[in-house]
């Protein structure tokens, strides 16, 4: 990989791979929002999560959060709320198990709840990186087009190089996630699970 730093610079972001979007049992699956593309992350990406933490590269995950307002409804971003109509009480609840990292990938080093599609918007992800020296980031998980491309995009205003994964991203649909691929190339290198685990 051209000009990446050391591992011990580095840390793999993994974006929004949790259980109410992902699982069977999850928010998503129950409301009939899947994707085969998303489905088959974890498993693509664990060989690289795995490489990550034996070298010492920090496993960093956001986890979408719905934060419980008046008589425990989650606050829902109308957006979201038009798109996906089917979130409800104790969807992607802090501390619950839709909220968590999937099995599969878990543990994450450290663990940074979101509340919109960048990872960066009001939250402690910005301090946690440069608290831990990280300067390159790695990113995989979901969608292409919301939760990665936004976190992309204000990691690169914020100086932090960026390796976007490109089979280790996904959206709901191939034509969206290679729409977003296309749109990050300006302000982040692209590359596949195996260029990154040969380069480690």
């Amino acid at each position: 990989m051209s000009g990446t730093p050391s591992i011990d610079k580095r840390a793999l972001l993994l974006v929004d791979l949790q259980n109410d979007f992902i699982h069977p049992n999850g928010a998503y699956a129950r409301g009939g929002a899947k994707s085969a593309d998303i489905a088959a992350l974890p498993a693509r990406l664990k060989p690289l999560v795995e490489a990550f933490r034996a070298k010492g590269g920090l496993v960093v995950a956001t986890l979408f959060t719905l934060v419980p307002g008046r008589g425990g409804e989650p606050i829902v971003s109308p957006h979201l709320k038009k798109l996906r109509p089917f979130i409800g009480k104790g969807d992607f609840l802090p501390g619950g198990w839709g909220q968590q990292l999937v099995d599969e990938l878990a543990p994450a080093d450290i663990a940074v709840e979101k509340v919109a599609f960048s990872a960066f918007y009001m939250s402690r992800l910005e301090w946690v990186l440069r608290k831990s020296g990280v300067e390159h980031l790695t990113v995989g998980g979901i969608v292409t087009n919301g939760g990665v491309a936004s976190t992309v995009r204000e990691a690169h205003v914020r100086d932090l190089g960026v390796t976007v994964l490109e089979d280790g991203c996904a959206a709901f649909s191939r034509a969206t996630h290679d729409e977003a691929i296309a749109g990050l190339k300006p302000v982040a290198e692209i590359a596949t699970i195996k260029m990154v685990l040969e380069g480690l």
